[in-house]
């Protein structure tokens, strides 16, 4: 069963295909495949969701590649309860605890991105001058502002919900 597209930090949609589910202590955990092209081949990674998955959801660090979907979707329908087994164990052990300065640098990245795109555009002519150099300052502007807040986002760890902080 396919679930709705969804948007990642790093401005790419990823789908997201079922696959299958584990028993652990205490109850089941849903097994996905978070699956993006990458503008070279499809890449994804095993998403673990359910109640007693700290946060409620995690994501293995291990890519689950193809050259088309379905090939990657047969790799990852693959992988044996052992292999599965193994590789929750690894994405809550690496599960990410610093959520808000990931976000933060997420953010950054996109606004640089977006400072990139913009200047190539005016230099291709894709874009007037003047309608350039107002988006740049804007984007320069946010860069800034973040820039200045992210020790804020520094050092804050999740809670045990896995959110950060409000």
């Amino acid at each position: 069963m396919e679930e709705s597209p969804i948007e990642e930090a790093d401005g790419r949609t990823s789908e997201v295909h079922d696959l299958t589910e584990l028993e652990v202590a205490g109850g089941r955990v849903r097994v996905a495949l978070v699956l993006a092209h990458d503008g070279v081949e499809y890449v994804g990674r095993l998403r673990f969701a359910g109640d007693t998955v700290p946060g409620g959801e995690v994501r293995d660090h291990g890519a689950v590649p193809g050259r088309t979907v379905d090939e990657a979707l047969a790799l990852a329908g693959g992988l044996t309860t052992a292999e599965l087994w193994a590789r929750y164990e690894r994405a809550v052990a690496e599960r990410r605890r610093f959520h808000p300065l990931r976000r933060a640098t997420a953010e950054l990245l996109g606004k640089i991105r977006r400072l990139n795109r913009v200047a190539t555009s005016m230099r291709v002519g894709l874009m007037r001058p003047e309608e350039g150099a107002r988006e740049i300052a804007a984007t320069e502007h946010e860069l800034h502002e973040l820039v200045s807040r992210l020790h804020e986002a520094a050092g804050v760890e999740d809670d045990a919900a896995g959110r950060g902080p409000g």
